[in-house]
């Protein structure tokens, strides 16, 4: 239970901290999801199935709100990968 007081914690001074800089709860909520949708897919090294399972949403949910909060994928993917290009890889015809 430790865990969860040290959260809510640090959580409620996040909160008073941006209710004083008068930031809306949309800029708040739209702000947290796009570091914790990052977070994730960091994680779980861009993979979006992998971090939508993660996350409790649907793959297609995931990339929506990717592309609504501006989240830039290749950028992600080339600093996981050491900065190379993503490789595609082709599956063989079954």
């Amino acid at each position: 239970m430790g865990t969860k007081q040290n959260l809510n914690g640090r959580l409620s001074q996040i909160v008073d901290e941006l209710v004083l800089q008068g930031v809306t709860l949309e800029q708040a909520r739209q702000e947290f999801e796009r570091q914790f949708i990052v977070a994730s897919l960091r994680s779980n090294d861009w993979n979006f199935c992998r971090s939508a399972r993660s996350l409790g949403v649907h793959r297609n949910t995931l990339r929506n709100k990717v592309s609504h909060l501006g989240i830039s994928t290749s950028e992600g993917r080339t600093r996981s990968m050491g900065g190379r290009p993503p490789v595609r890889r082709i599956l063989p015809k079954v």
